[in-house]
């Protein structure tokens, strides 16, 4: 039966001839994921409405054990959620799965959304929102499929002198090779991917590390090495006292 054809953690089967009729499509298993009751049921309730099956999850821990032990083939996940936040059960799952995502957040900075975005989520709505804006969404996510995985939204950035292939985790300044740890590549990366954005320390340990429970020291002193890195070069890591800091191109 073509609900038993899925794969676990929504990766899609290939297509496959077989002779006889076609049976028909079984309906998209959704997850619901929001800590407010009433916000989850609302949005099972459209959902259901347009014919899906839908669960619900009420955290982040329930959230990673429904994935885990059920297949689905979609999780519209709220971003602030007790355990495990969205973007923390978010970054895990796209370790092993491009299963499709839409973030609920009720945070309205362009940041955060990026943010979201380029943790691995396929879109996202903004409470309070239109519940048929959000089952609209839901369909036209489904209808595309699962776009470039999280980990590669784009194969190449740069700035000034400063290009980085994201997928091969190179990185070059002025034509030159660096030699960056792990950590230093993704946070160089997460700022030359928001060049002129000021992205405060709290945001880059939860983009970069996973979470903000890390000492903001940890950001500063991956800062100094990369300052290091580019010196000579057309670009720079600048200091916004008191908030966080921002990679900008300098021009002559």
């Amino acid at each position: 039966m073509a609900v038993a054809a899925r794969m676990k953690s929504g990766t899609r089967p290939e297509a496959a001839s077989s002779p006889g009729p076609v049976p028909a499509a079984a309906p998209a298993r959704i997850l619901v994921a929001d800590d407010d009751h009433s916000i989850a049921e609302l949005v099972r309730i459209y959902l259901a409405k347009q014919g899906f099956e839908v669960e619900v999850a009420h955290d982040g821990n329930e959230v990673s054990t429904r994935l885990r032990d059920s297949e689905f083939d979609l999780v519209v996940l709220d971003i602030m959620m007790p355990g495990p936040n969205g973007l923390q059960v978010l970054r895990a799952l796209r370790q092993h799965s491009d299963l499709p995502v839409i973030l609920l957040t009720a945070r309205t900075s362009d940041i955060d959304k990026i943010a979201g975005l380029q943790v691995g989520a396929d879109d996202y709505v903004t409470k309070p929102f239109n519940p048929w804006e959000l089952v609209a969404r839901v369909e036209a996510v489904l209808r595309r499929g699962r776009r470039q995985t999280a980990e590669t939204p784009l194969e190449r950035v740069q700035v000034g002198g400063l290009v980085m292939e994201l997928a091969a985790r190179r990185a070059y300044v002025n034509g030159v090779a660096v030699d960056l740890t792990p950590k230093e590549f993704d946070l160089l990366a997460t700022m030359a991917r928001l060049p002129g954005v000021m992205l405060d320390r709290t945001k880059l340990l939860e983009l970069v590390w996973g979470n903000a429970y890390f000492s903001s020291r940890t950001v500063d002193v991956h800062i100094v090495k990369l300052r290091a890195c580019l010196a000579g070069a057309n670009v720079r890591i600048e200091t916004v006292w008191g908030s966080g800091y921002r990679l900008v191109e300098v021009h002559a």
